[in-house]
């Protein structure tokens, strides 16, 4: 993409600015964090709905939820008459663990809304919202190309102290515009590429020739169990400060009208957050030194057959969530009658859990998210 001498000008400004105190918070306070890596983790399209209520009665069926499997084995597995038992049955490690140590936000029905703020509620505008801090009417389209703009980790790698420590796994190819790794030079496991060059063992060039010859569903958007093992194998050889892992099955099996594969398909995600919870934990590096961050891009319509679409026609497409663990976020659990919180919000939060500011180099981006930080509640 060509940019203008002033775009240019204004891009390098952004990327050597310095760095200052966020929120006004002194340098001490600052170093007071504990936190020293974060990993922000999305699952595409997953609706607060199933995050808070587990899964919905008038979608196991054939007729609006376009199940294969039998009813009775799916409500065996995810259905319970409580709904906190029938999303704790959904998802395990977020209502077992991080909502016991930390936070989640967007249970409308407790008085709590996170929401994208871009008007469009679908995936580009939305990891551009997320990423940036803030949302750009430009951006209309999946295909829209090279991000014009800086994300905050592009930015954090330009900072002397993080350089070379980001890092990018996703399951989506379009990744490679939203981060413009043309110009941000990011490293991004992404999509169909092999993840294993140079000498490779036998299960290295196994998954390799899966990633190969698997009959896709999506030409885009390779199997979340497939970049499951590259993403923990990853941690031998390197081990980013800063990581963003994105997982897509949850809104293909949506589109699809799959609800049985939805279910399953969040929860094998909740399974790969915890694996990878637990391999951090594992290693000197990351113990009680990091934070996750984990939500969606957009939401989804409601009802028997806008659950499958999202976007300006689905009304509650807006609507998402947003959970963090931590060593720096007070665990409150499911936060209840709060201020609503953004998807704008991420970006600057995800600079802040490192002791940076974001907003210095993008005044645009909307501040973090104080409460997480063990500011404010």
């Amino acid at each position: 993409m060509l940019y203008s001498v002033c775009s240019r000008i204004v891009l390098v400004a952004l990327l050597s600015a310095p760095l200052a105190l966020f929120d006004g918070v002194p340098a001490h306070a600052q170093s007071a964090l504990r936190t020293r890596n974060v990993v922000l983790i999305v699952s595409d399209g997953l609706r607060w709905q199933e995050i808070f209520t587990g899964a919905d009665p008038t979608l196991l069926n054939e007729s609006h939820g376009g199940i294969w499997d039998k009813e009775q084995d799916l409500r065996r597995e995810f259905w319970r008459d409580d709904p906190l038992e029938r999303r704790r049955a959904l998802f395990p490690f977020l209502w077992n663990t991080v909502a016991v140590r930390g936070q989640i936000f967007g249970n409308q029905a407790q008085g709590s809304v996170a929401r994208v703020t871009n008007g469009l509620a679908f995936s580009y505008p939305g990891y551009n919202e997320m990423l940036t801090g803030h949302p750009d009417p430009k951006i209309d389209s999946n295909e829209f190309g090279p991000n014009p703009n800086v994300s905050v980790f592009e930015w954090l790698n330009t900072l002397p102290d993080l350089h070379g420590k980001v890092s990018v796994f996703a399951t989506w190819a379009i990744f490679k515009d939203i981060f413009n790794v043309a110009r941000s030079h990011l490293p991004l496991q992404v999509g169909w590429d092999p993840p294993y060059q140079g000498e490779l063992s036998e299960r290295q060039a196994l998954l390799n020739r899966l990633y190969q010859t698997s009959t896709r569903l999506d030409d885009e958007d390779v199997y979340n169990a497939f970049q499951q093992v590259p993403l923990l194998d990853s941690f031998a050889k390197q081990q980013p400060q800063v990581l963003f892992v994105g997982y897509g099955e949850t809104d293909n099996w949506a589109h699809a009208g799959r609800y049985d594969l939805v279910l399953h398909s969040a929860h094998l995600f909740d399974r790969f957050v915890g694996e990878l919870w637990e391999r951090l934990q594992a290693l000197p590096e990351y113990r009680d030194r990091t934070t996750f961050i984990i939500t969606t891009d957009h939401g989804r319509g409601s009802g028997p057959t806008e659950w499958k679409e999202h976007g300006v026609e689905q009304k509650g497409s807006e609507n998402i969530w947003i959970a963090v663990l931590g060593p720096d976020t007070p665990a409150l659990g499911e936060r209840r009658h709060i201020d609503e919180v953004h998807q704008a919000q991420i970006a600057a939060t995800v600079a802040a859990l490192l002791g940076k500011d974001f907003r210095q180099a993008v005044p645009a981006a909307a501040p973090p998210i104080s409460a997480v930080l063990g500011r404010g509640r």
